[in-house]
């Protein structure tokens, strides 16, 4: 069996990547996807977190912009990363998979409460852990909330899974002559105003010396590409 690069890993997935070729919510074929994909790893015997955003669903900072109370916004924020993360779960069990859902807001019928040693101990078990619920507090993005859990149960890397292959300097999808980032600094991210996570993500990241991998999570088989070690995204470190 090939030696992987990483033993521990923060998956961060966009709400977005669960829509596939729709405009709203959850693709079936999708979730299908990403789990095979899970699961391909963790036949190489790699732990694995998952923290998923809620924007196909409800994103608060836009619901705020358009005079919503921006606390009420992200509180409905965090429930759809929830509902995400319920779904994941399913479709990872149903590939055969151990899960646990752990929420930061506490809802004990549906998902365990966020514990950090009980999250490691979990991982550590063989258990895909996905994260819910982004920090429990307002005004804090899932990117954030990735970056935290990542530190907290001492995650080697966050590879950020994304509709594009890396981090361009601008949209490659709307400017076809974008350029392409194969290794970028932390530092560099922020100045430029990057999209890549947001300044707190990105300054938790660099303070704690976590490297984050951006990927094109849409092409079959780069997840694995990036545990064996091999050159795939941009590299933020």
């Amino acid at each position: 069996m090939p030696m992987p690069a990483f033993k521990r890993i923060l998956l961060k997935l966009s709400g977005e990547a669960l829509m596939g070729d729709q405009t709203y919510g959850i693709d079936t074929k999708m979730l299908i996807q990403v789990a095979e994909e899970i699961k391909s790893v963790k036949a190489l015997g790699v732990e694995i977190a998952v923290v998923i955003g809620g924007g196909n669903i409800f994103r608060g900072l836009a619901a705020s912009a358009k005079g919503m109370d921006r606390v009420s916004a992200d509180q409905m924020g965090m429930l759809a990363t929830v509902i995400n993360s319920l779904a994941l779960q399913d479709a990872l069990e149903k590939a055969g998979l151990f899960t646990r859902v752990l929420s930061a807001i506490k809802m004990e019928q549906i998902a365990e409460p966020f514990i950090r040693r009980r999250a490691i101990r979990h991982l550590e078990k063989g258990r895909i852990v996905i994260f819910a619920g982004g920090t429990g507090n307002p005004y804090f993005t899932t990117d954030t909330a990735a970056s935290l859990r990542a530190i907290e149960v001492e995650a080697d890397v966050i590879l950020k899974g994304t509709r594009v292959d890396g981090v361009y300097d601008s949209d490659p999808e709307t400017n076809k002559e974008a350029f392409k980032f194969d290794s970028i600094s932390y530092l560099e991210v922020v100045k430029k105003g990057l999209n890549v996570m947001d300044a707190t993500a990105v300054t938790l990241c660099m303070e704690n010396k976590l490297p984050i991998i951006v990927f094109n999570l849409k092409t079959t088989g780069n997840l694995k590409r990036i545990i064996l070690g091999e050159n795939v995204g941009s590299r933020v470190q």
